[in-house]
């Protein structure tokens, strides 16, 4: 009788601390896994999107149609395009068709939309703007507007140094007030 009482005891006490340590890291846990917020903030992507989409995030339909790298680019005059490009740097074009859907605001023909462009390391880069390239870099560009449910095409251009170019996976489009980021990769 010893033996079994002894037994029984040490089994519930063992019970009784694996729940505790259970409750414990539940708890510590809980507000890490829980905080969308916090994640959002640090970077969490929720979505890989492979082949180039599309995907829809915030009334807005996103397809990556190409990302390629260039030296330099030229106006439709073959004029060089003016960029702040320091040393060892590449120009990376991404042309991506956007389709604004219902429910989102066109404010004179354009809304507000970016892409930022991401690497297998987390580093990221936004978009800039050219002066005279042939595509629109901007979904409020007045010369180019958009119309509910019709695709257009933007041209998101970023400058990055020549070493990440072979890290690049895509560009990200997210929305803030749903706590979405998607990669899209080409």
């Amino acid at each position: 009788m010893r033996i079994a009482g002894r037994a029984t005891r040490l089994t519930a006490q063992i019970s009784l601390l694996v729940a505790l340590l259970a409750t414990g890291l539940f708890v510590m846990l809980r507000s890490y896994l829980d905080d969308d917020e916090r994640l959002y903030t640090e970077g969490r992507i929720n979505q890989v999107v492979n082949s180039g989409g599309p995907v829809t995030i915030g009334n807005v339909e996103w397809k990556l149609d190409k990302l390629q790298a260039y030296t330099m680019l030229v106006d439709d005059e073959g004029e060089k395009i003016s960029m702040d490009q320091p040393a060892g740097s590449v120009i990376m074009l991404a042309t991506l068709t956007v389709t604004p859907h219902q429910g989102i605001f066109l404010k004179d023909g354009g809304f507000s939309c970016s892409a930022v462009l991401r690497d297998d390391r987390g580093n990221t880069w936004q978009s800039q703007g050219a002066y005279g390239f042939e595509l629109p870099t901007s979904c409020s560009d007045d010369d180019h507007p958009f119309k509910l449910d019709k695709p257009g095409t933007i041209a998101q251009i970023y400058i990055v140094p020549e070493s990440a170019v072979p890290h690049l996976t895509g560009v990200v489009v997210e929305n803030l007030d749903e706590r979405n980021r998607f990669l899209i990769t080409p």
